[in-house]
């Protein structure tokens, strides 16, 4: 399971979380700055805004799925402890 793995390797759901939150912020700068730095316009913008804000959802899943994780083995540590 890849969430295990993540996990076991010092993944947590707050990093997941806060990637996801700079992945919008991403977004934004590299719309603005493709919209500034290169001469083809909004569309290439839009499309490099676009690119980069598909990251979000992904890492707020991920997240979710890392803090569904955790609070499984919390819960499974406190009944066997």
């Amino acid at each position: 399971m890849i969430v295990k793995m993540l996990h076991d390797k010092g993944l947590k759901a707050e990093h997941a979380y806060t990637a996801a939150f700079v992945s919008i912020g991403l977004s934004i700068a590299s719309w603005g700055g493709s919209m500034k730095l290169e001469p083809a316009g909004v569309s290439r913008a839009d499309r490099w805004g676009i690119f980069v804000g598909e990251w979000a959802p992904t890492f707020f899943g991920l997240g979710l799925a890392l803090a569904h994780y955790e609070r499984n083995e919390d819960t499974l540590h406190s009944v066997t402890h």
